[in-house]
């Protein structure tokens, strides 16, 4: 008879071993979650070899200013990862761990086709090269996958995307899904609720709606937002996202897993929340919401997966996220 005999770690402690001294690959490097990844992994191991996959198309090389690692300004979908990435490169000292960002985050792009082909095929190209080789992925997958559905959003309800980001995402669900199904290398997505927090300023129009609300008001603007200002969403601050993305990297689970703060929280809160930190006291203007067609009125995580496979933990609710993230762009001001 055979036994098999499970070791279970703890998760967070397996995250420090696995990304010891490695080689990593951080597509979307460039971008507003990636370089907040960048600069943790490199904080956290400066023996790290990172490479950074981003063609800059909605990234900006300030937030890798004083990165000391490699960058690699192609598409996912158009670079060659066997030449770039191949054994007769580095066959001593091989890549161990990818994670994937890259993609068009632009929720309010209408051409299917650049957005399906973009993020699918980038996608596909990192499985192709990772799991021939036996390396871990960790990818970007999306709360806009549930599309307008009300209440806590749960990883095994039916994806319902109202706009084609969030099916080019729900695509990457499934090819993760099916190539986790033929390998024993575990591929995680995580997927991301509303992130804001430091470098998101290059988005422009997509930043987070923090940082826009915020900037109006830094003006002494009345904060707009739609309707009467009660549409909640799931704020995640950006260190705690990151924080969900490198433990995915430590678990031997495929799957999907929400990275959110798992609270939903209204326009109005953080306006008021944002009063507080600037110390303003600015009344919200109401207009009317031109997306409504596609517009998500409620998102909420249920972080019990995260929690229980992972050892996701949120830090920072969002008072204290933004009460942070207000401190940082007056430093960097």
């Amino acid at each position: 008879m055979k036994v098999r005999l499970i070791i279970i770690l703890q998760p967070i402690l397996h995250c420090k071993c696995y990304h010891a001294h490695m080689r990593i690959i951080v597509t979307g490097g460039a971008g507003f979650i990636g370089s907040n990844l960048v600069w943790q992994l490199a904080a956290q191991d400066a023996a790290a070899k990172i490479h950074v996959v981003d063609d800059f198309s909605s990234g900006s090389f300030k937030n890798l200013a004083g990165f000391g690692g490699d960058v690699v300004a192609k598409p996912c979908e158009e670079l060659d990862w066997e030449e770039q990435f191949g054994p007769l490169d580095h066959s001593a000292d091989p890549v161990g761990l990818v994670y994937h960002l890259a993609s068009i985050t632009d929720t309010t792009v209408d051409d299917d086709r650049l957005m399906v082909w973009r993020n699918v095929e980038g996608f596909r190209r990192v499985i192709r090269y990772a799991l021939k080789r036996g390396i871990r992925v960790v990818y970007a997958s999306s709360g806009a996958t549930y599309g307008q559905a009300d209440g806590v959003m749960h990883e095994t309800q039916p994806p319902l995307p109202a706009n084609v980001y969030g099916f080019s995402k729900t695509i990457l669900d499934n090819l993760a899904r099916e190539a986790a199904a033929m390998s024993e290398v575990p591929v995680l997505g995580v997927r991301y609720f509303n992130v804001y927090g430091p470098r998101e300023a290059h988005k422009g129009k997509m930043a987070s709606m923090v940082y826009q609300l915020y900037q109006q008001m830094k003006q002494g603007e009345r904060p707009r937002v739609f309707r009467e200002g009660e549409h909640r969403r799931d704020f995640v601050y950006v260190k705690d996202a990151v924080q969900g993305t490198m433990l995915a990297a430590s678990c031997d689970s495929s799957g999907v897993y929400n990275i959110g703060s798992g609270t939903a929280t209204s326009f109005n809160e953080i306006i008021a929340q944002l009063n507080a930190a600037l110390n303003t006291n600015l009344e919200p203007e109401y207009i009317d919401n031109p997306y409504e067609e596609f517009y998500q009125h409620h998102t909420e995580a249920d972080l019990t997966r995260a929690r229980d496979v992972l050892g996701y933990q949120p830090k920072w609710m969002p008072a204290e996220g933004i009460a942070d993230y207000v401190a940082w762009l007056a430093a960097a001001s």
